[in-house]
């Protein structure tokens, strides 16, 4: 972790691993043919030609109630566009702004809640909720990766034994989406202050070829690329849902 923590807060994380990540990954039934580390990866993301990929005014195909809801000192966008409200595939884009508008830096195939996406998300629901959340702080099981993010490094993450043996590797990177957590903590605190009935632990971390029970996973790769360019100071929020919701 890059900053320090007393003992009694490093043995609150681990307590409150197991818990947290019972809510966030594949669960019994994770699903999946295999671990989709280092697969799925697009080049070209969901913009309509070359020539709209950058200098944008906006983040393509997200309407004005979604639009609206990105603060203004946001320079980092990743934007999930869900394919369908009841699909858990995906597409993950990364956008930076600079003086000349919004341009588009990478982009991943993806899967989102198996079965897909709400805008009133439950506990147990199985879909992803749709909005704009900050990312303020990310960890893993493996090693910081050079993370711009504070980054929380601890075994805690490791998904339980009794997992489908595909998820094994989720939570090797993840950054957590700021639905119902306290930002500033690490992505273990599983406190939720709209309460347990909301659902909690949404994160962005690796694949594993099929739907998650709430968060969003990419490939391997992409997880490191996100760690290494998310930017506190630049504010980065993630907009996220299925396609019809994010253009309303």
């Amino acid at each position: 972790m890059r900053t320090a923590g007393g003992a009694i807060r490093m043995a609150a994380v681990a307590a409150a691993g197991l818990v947290l990540l019972t809510g966030c990954g594949g669960g019994r039934d994770g699903g999946g043919k295999d671990d989709g580390a280092a697969k799925g990866e697009r080049p070209g993301g969901p913009a309509r030609g070359g020539s709209s990929t950058t200098h944008l005014k906006n983040i393509p195909e997200v309407g004005t109630a979604l639009r609206s809801r990105i603060p203004a000192a946001s320079r980092q966008v990743v934007a999930v566009y869900g394919a369908g409200v009841n699909s858990a595939e995906a597409t993950v884009v990364l956008y930076g702004k600079g003086t000349n508008g919004w341009d588009r830096k990478a982009s991943w195939g993806a899967h989102n809640g198996r079965r897909g996406w709400t805008v009133n998300h439950h506990e147990g629901d199985k879909r992803s909720p749709v909005g704009v959340f900050p990312l303020t702080d990310a960890g893993g099981v493996l090693p910081d990766p050079g993370a711009q993010l504070p980054y929380t490094h601890s075994s805690a993450f490791t998904p339980p034994s009794y997992w489908s043996k595909n998820t094994r590797h989720d939570f090797d990177y993840v950054v957590a989406i700021n639905y119902n957590r306290v930002k500033g903590t690490s992505p273990l605190d599983p406190t939720r202050p709209e309460g347990q009935s909301k659902g909690g632990g949404v994160w962005l971390h690796l694949d594993h070829g099929s739907g998650t029970s709430a968060c969003v996973s990419v490939p391997k790769s992409g997880m490191r690329a996100l760690l290494r360019a998310l930017d506190p100071a630049r504010h980065p929020v993630i907009v996220m849902g299925d396609k019809a919701h994010l253009a309303a």
